[in-house]
């Protein structure tokens, strides 16, 4: 049969309060666990009927209840339905929001390349992933597990780990439990060397789990992938005898074609927290070497706390400059006040 919210509570109560100490639960426990505001009485009574339905059982007289193999599967797989389901939700909002933005920055390069007749460069936003929300360990196969590790700005990061031996869902359940009771809202800086050797004694023989774990939590939060780029007006270049000499116009059209100049640029502008402004490069202040005899102008746009993007206009020297500031600012305006907007 079903249970009814108060008994499903009590429950879950009852089996995390005996996995965190391996003591059987009483009913005054049960009372400081739940939300419910129930006497100790009533519980008693709920704890007699999960015991009858053969969720819980009493290891001796006087003792409290511990949970059965029946709990614990209720248990598991409640928590990983809640668990697959909040992923899936997440990994859709993600997926339409990083559509939705691909659209919106490629028509921001484009725009501001036809506006000024120079070179655009445009970033993706970088999440400043601070802290993890949570992990979610599932069992794959007999020598595989799967750690789902989700972090500040909703970034989610799969990660296939090799077991030695089968894991039980018991097991798994004990892990993930583990995991996210000392490592959920932490940032890579509070995790420390004591907290993970003390995680790794607690995880016995699947210590190495944990250690796999939170180096993949590690990685999470620093966050490891390809800066995306999108450029336009390239071509604009050539347009400037003082640029249209082969070699100089080759290099730069190959940062154009290969794009990891231009991360390198977007990585530079976003280095420094505090430049949220208009910064403007001319010749040798320039930080890329084939730009040398550019200017570069750039902007640093921020859509919310965390999500910062870098633009860059690239051109002569005698650039129109008040024209591409005055580009620069109206785009970084509309591109946040259109985001906000979406939100």
């Amino acid at each position: 049969m079903d249970l009814d919210e108060r008994k499903s509570k009590i429950l879950h109560a009852i089996i995390r309060n005996y996995l965190e100490t391996g003591e059987p639960v009483g009913s005054r426990t049960i009372s400081k666990y739940t939300d419910l505001n129930l006497s100790s009485a009533t519980i008693r009574n709920e704890m007699a009927d999960l015991e009858e339905l053969g969720y819980i059982v009493q290891p001796h007289t006087s003792a409290g209840r511990i949970p059965t193999d029946k709990a614990y599967r209720l248990y598991v797989d409640t928590m990983m339905e809640e668990k697959d389901k909040q992923i899936e939700e997440l990994k859709g909002m993600v997926l339409d929001a990083e559509e939705k933005m691909d659209k919106v920055l490629k028509n921001v390069a484009k725009v501001l390349a036809n506006n000024t007749n120079y070179a655009t460069v445009v970033s993706a936003p970088q999440i400043k992933r601070n802290k993890l929300k949570f992990i979610q360990l599932t069992r794959m196969n007999d020598k595989q597990i799967l750690a789902v590790i989700v972090v500040e700005g909703n970034v989610i990061r799969n990660n296939v780990i090799d077991v030695e031996e089968p894991l039980n869902e018991e097991t798994i359940l004990k892990l993930n439990l583990l995991l996210n009771t000392h490592l959920n809202g932490l940032s890579i800086d509070e995790i420390n060397l004591a907290m993970i050797t003390n995680m790794k004694e607690q995880a016995g023989i699947h210590g190495s789990i944990i250690g796999t774990v939170v180096d993949a939590v590690a990685a999470a939060i620093r966050g490891d992938e390809d800066l995306e780029i999108y450029t336009s007006g390239a071509q604009n270049i050539l347009r400037y005898p003082e640029l249209s000499d082969k070699q100089k116009a080759g290099e730069l059209i190959t940062a154009f074609e290969e794009k990891k100049t231009l991360a390198q640029l977007a990585v530079s502008n976003l280095a420094d927290e505090g430049k949220n402004g208009i910064q403007i490069y001319i010749g040798e202040e320039t930080p890329i070497e084939s730009m040398r005899d550019c200017s570069v102008v750039t902007a640093t746009y921020e859509l919310e706390e965390g999500m910062r993007g870098s633009i860059a206009i690239i051109g002569p020297k005698r650039m129109d400059y008040d024209k591409v500031v005055a580009s620069l600012k109206r785009m970084m305006n509309e591109l946040e006040s259109r985001y906000k907007k979406d939100e």
